[in-house]
């Protein structure tokens, strides 16, 4: 009797750990997670991955046992074509919930509330190499070098006509130069002579005609080098989405930000990562920057050396979500942990380790 009793309790406990296993077995997956770098939401470094997103998505994983890997990608469309087509299960970043997205693929319960802003390069006034740098892409240097070649010419043939007809002209080379050049850049900068007038009312008409020529000049040079410190300049005038009008917008590739943008009829340019839009504006190719707006606060906090600086309320307000591929059956149990994340306050200590501020 004794026997029976030990070998059923030994039958027990084996069916009661094969169970246990078998559970185990079916609550642990293995999926692919794609993820699109974007700070704060996903930061690439020496020692990994890191970022709101990343620690909220892992957070995740360890409370429903998931095992994963994760697959970068470049721009925002090729994560959600990736996770459309199955490559991924799961999309993790900054990715904006749209109705045009969510044809293709599903979407968590929205876990950050965001939108758009502007950001400019904060002018605080054009220094001499913006100055050159500027003149010299709209050509005017160029003009500049023509005006030099002309002005060393008229010193040249004035000396010798002074020499030839003035009897009071030095007769040193280096004298009569000296005072050809600046009789000519007197005219050149202020369009004034005091030089002696040889040749009674023919001389006269010369010099006014001189004296216009001079005029010119300045007024030429005046008016470029006005024309360069107003395109330098031109940034300062943005403050709202309204002032974007008939100006060069960078934003990101495959972006929600791309779509508005391109929808409301403006010129923009696309780039990959923020970066390049940065070196854009540096470089003058575009006048301001449009992005989400988390996105932007967290470069400007971590770039406050740069001349930089974000203008504008809040418009296009969005909301983040996890993307989710069609053939995945986790929505449910994924945005459960969402709304635990979000009750526990844990999505508001994420937001103050990356911001320095939970109100942001």
């Amino acid at each position: 009797m004794d026997k029976i009793i030990s070998f059923l309790f030994l039958v027990f406990c084996t069916s009661l750990l094969n169970g246990q296993n078998a559970s185990e077995d079916l609550n642990t997956q293995k999926i692919d997670v794609g993820v699109y770098i974007s700070e704060p939401f996903v930061i690439d470094s020496d020692n990994g991955l890191s970022g709101m997103s990343i620690d909220l998505w892992e957070q995740i994983a360890k409370q429903l046992n998931i095992d994963f890997n994760y697959k970068t990608y470049n721009s925002f469309q090729e994560l959600v074509e990736a996770t459309s087509k199955d490559s991924v299960e799961v999309a993790v970043t900054n990715l904006t919930i749209t109705k045009e997205r969510a044809q293709f693929i599903d979407f968590t319960q929205p876990w950050y509330d965001a939108g758009s802003r502007i950001m400019i390069s904060d002018y605080k006034g054009a220094d001499s190499n913006e100055l050159f740098n500027g003149l010299h892409e709209a050509g005017y240097l160029k003009s500049y070098l023509f005006l030099a070649i002309l002005v060393f010419i008229l010193t040249i043939l004035m000396t010798f006509f002074d020499r030839k007809f003035d009897k009071e002209f030095p007769k040193g080379w280096k004298e009569g130069l000296s005072e050809s050049f600046y009789q000519v850049m007197l005219m050149v900068t202020s369009g004034k002579l005091t030089r002696k007038n040889l040749f009674g009312w023919i001389g006269r008409i010369v010099s006014a005609i001189w004296l216009a020529v001079g005029i010119l000049v300045v007024a030429y040079v005046t008016s470029t080098i006005t024309s360069v410190m107003t395109t330098l300049h031109l940034s300062s005038d943005i403050s709202q989405l309204s002032d974007l009008n008939n100006k060069k917008i960078a934003v990101l590739s495959g972006s929600s930000t791309e779509a508005y943008i391109r929808g409301i009829g403006f010129d923009y340019i696309s780039y990959s990562n923020i970066n390049d839009m940065v070196e854009g504006i540096t470089n003058n190719k575009v006048d301001a920057i449009v992005g989400d707006a988390p996105v932007l606060e967290y470069y400007l906090f971590k770039h406050q050396q740069e001349a930089l600086e974000i203008v504008g309320n809040l418009f296009k307000p969005d909301k983040y979500g996890f993307g989710l591929s069609p053939n995945n059956n986790l929505k449910k149990e994924i945005t459960l942990e969402i709304l635990k994340a979000q009750e526990s306050g844990f999505i508001r200590k994420l937001k103050s380790n990356y911001f320095g501020s939970a109100e942001l």
